[in-house]
């Protein structure tokens, strides 16, 4: 394969099982990401923090992703502090059809960024954030969450927190193909890094984190160094035109929200692969074990 795309080997056999109707497309659950920004002072240009998926994992192995992960249905049914544009926009904004779950949403963008990469978009009152998210109890806090002990909206109201909607913007939505057993709604957002607040890996899914260039990471991809997959590599691109994270913060709200999702058809023996608006990933799969291209 010439560049990076996350291409699993059993997708040709689960498509045409699709298209015979002998698999059921699993309904997708919601899910948020967090494309986190730092100015970069050396390099003149902003950098995005990204995580490295250990290889045992079971989606997407050793592909590099943002932090993230699904939303947790205890955060639509209890009304958090929030600080931002309303529960309203965000479901306008969004394409969801109730504030609740838009809550939801954001909130599991918010607690994703806190549990895998120590960064906490919240703070005591609405114009502040919290400046160490290092302590034992905070770490106690931190794990009892990616444990679902605690729910994200419990956290914040046990430490007195307003979460910082106004931190984060809407960026693009990606739904996982029909054909996968593993199905996400996925909400990706960009946000700044706090000042004060620094990153760590704090995930158990990652093996390894990095700062980069967006420009820098979709030339390592292309060049086949880098494992992403199609929605990763996308936002990468629309990052790299933007020479600061408040730029592109404020370009956010031009990004279309319309769900991508990929579709598949035979053409012949064959089948084509494509995610509408992305032709850069569209896959021919001709029979035969060799027949990706």
């Amino acid at each position: 394969m010439a560049n990076g795309q996350w291409y699993p080997p059993e997708w040709p056999d689960r498509i045409r099982a699709l298209a015979s109707g002998e698999l059921t497309p699993a309904t997708p659950r919601r899910a948020a990401t967090v494309m986190l920004l730092r100015d970069g002072a050396e390099t003149g240009a902003p950098q995005v923090h990204m995580l490295r998926r250990r290889a045992s994992m079971a989606f997407a192995g050793g592909a590099y992703a943002y932090p993230g992960g699904g939303v947790d249905p205890r955060d639509d049914d209890h009304l958090v502090r929030w600080a931002g544009p309303t529960r309203a926009w965000w479901a306008a904004r969004l394409g969801v059809d109730d504030e609740a779950g838009a809550q939801a949403i954001v909130c599991a963008a918010v607690r994703e960024t806190y549990e895998e990469a120590g960064v906490l978009l919240a703070g005591p009152t609405p114009e502040t954030v919290v400046g160490d998210t290092t302590g034992e109890d905070c770490e106690a806090d931190r794990e009892a969450l990616v444990a679902r002990d605690l729910s994200f909206a419990e956290f914040l109201d046990r430490r007195g927190l307003c979460l910082r909607s106004d931190l984060l913007a809407a960026w693009a939505r990606w739904i996982t193909p029909e054909f996968e057993p593993r199905r996400y709604d996925t909400f990706f957002f960009v946000a700044a890094l706090p000042e004060g607040q620094r990153t760590r890996n704090a995930s158990t899914e990652a093996d390894r984190t990095v700062w980069i260039r967006p420009a820098d990471a979709a030339a390592r991809y292309d060049k086949g160094e880098l494992l992403m997959m199609p929605p990763t590599i996308a936002t990468l691109r629309a990052l790299a035109a933007h020479a600061s994270p408040a730029g592109a913060l404020a370009a956010a709200a031009e990004q279309d929200m319309a769900p991508v999702l990929a579709e598949a058809r035979l053409e012949g023996d064959a089948l084509v692969l494509t995610w509408p608006g992305h032709d850069e990933f569209t896959k021919r799969v001709a029979p035969g074990p060799e027949g990706v291209a």
